[in-house]
């Protein structure tokens, strides 16, 4: 069986994506230190002989002989090991650096060193900012609003930067509004599904921003992972991806499917009215092809709601506590 390494493999798309691959007869190293993956969500494959766990800091250096010994022999190296949210980014942006950079770096060495088929880097849409044309192509320009934003797109710089230098095969995918069972339920005020389930579990009035007719490219976790397998079998090389659902849906459209009350609170400076990926490059170099709707995403999403029992329920007035240096700062 070929041998993959996954960093961030017990986050919420990490999770999803080893899930894949034991399932398509892969031995999966994952990598994760836990800061903001779960252990809980590759329990079910513990006892899976074909994965092995490792919990390794990437930020650090003096780990660097370490993750060249767990990454040797790997076929593939999908990096989705990153700090997350916009609010703790801009409290900490060196611990941000550290994880997204630094931590990108290390694995970048480690890959090469060990003569990987192929490294998958996990970029982010954020890097586009508030973007003038929508939908928004790899084309489009580079805006960071904060520092998550930036250390996701200085990990991509240098992830192309070994690509062209150390002729490490890469793909960096950018990534839109992934959502899915497992996404993340941290005490950080964050991803707008964790947000709104908690709320409707104990029965509070959805917290919407502005007045709702705000969009954003809502993709399926298993459309991601299609994406993230295509992109490493296929023989592309050097470019940066797109991944999004191919459509662009509402807070008010996602209030209207999940059933509640709102409530509404201010709007927030540095997001964009309107997030869409043109998609366009995903299907002709990667016969990407989502197949998860909209409507059909959010049922499963439902079904599974008790995975955000524990999440915290966010109030308006949590809210504003949790955002003030998002308002202080995003002027």
């Amino acid at each position: 069986m070929s041998k993959v390494t996954v960093t961030g493999g017990a986050g919420f798309i990490g999770s999803h994506l080893v899930d894949f691959l034991l399932k398509n007869g892969f031995t999966v190293n994952v990598i994760d230190n836990l800061s903001s993956g779960r252990l809980k969500n590759i329990d079910h494959n513990l006892k899976n002989t074909s994965l092995h766990f490792h919990n390794i800091d990437l930020s650090d250096y003096t780990n660097q002989k370490n993750l060249v010994k767990i990454v040797n022999d790997s076929k593939y190296v999908f990096h989705l090991a990153a700090l997350a949210d916009i609010v703790p980014s801009i409290e900490k942006p060196i611990t941000y650096h550290r994880a997204n950079v630094d931590g990108t770096i290390n694995i970048l060495e480690a890959a090469r060193k060990s003569n990987v088929e192929k490294f998958i880097y996990t970029a982010s849409s954020s890097c586009y900012g508030i973007p003038n044309i929508v939908p928004t192509s790899e084309k489009a320009e580079i805006k960071p609003e904060y520092p998550y934003a930036l250390t996701k797109y200085l990990g991509e710089q240098y992830a192309l930067h070994w690509n062209k230098l150390y002729d490490l095969p890469l793909i960096s995918l950018r990534l839109f509004n992934v959502y899915g069972p497992r996404s993340r339920t941290t005490g950080t005020y964050g991803a707008v599904f964790g947000v709104f389930l908690a709320q409707k579990i104990n029965k509070r009035s959805f917290t919407v921003v502005s007045d709702g007719t705000q969009k954003r490219d809502f993709t399926f976790i298993s459309d991601i992972v299609q994406g993230f397998y295509q992109a490493a079998e296929s023989k592309v090389n050097g470019e940066i991806i797109n991944l999004g659902s191919g459509g662009t849906y509402s807070i008010n459209t996602l209030v209207k499917l999940l059933e509640g009350d709102v409530v509404y609170i201010p709007k927030r400076p540095g997001e964009p009215d309107c997030t869409y990926a043109d998609i366009s490059k995903a299907k002709k170099l990667l016969k990407y092809h989502p197949k998860v709707t909209f409507d059909e995403g959010v049922k499963i999403m439902l079904e599974h709601i008790n995975d955000w029992k524990e999440a915290p329920v966010w109030t308006p007035k949590k809210i504003k506590a949790a955002t003030k240096d998002w308002f202080k700062y995003l002027k």
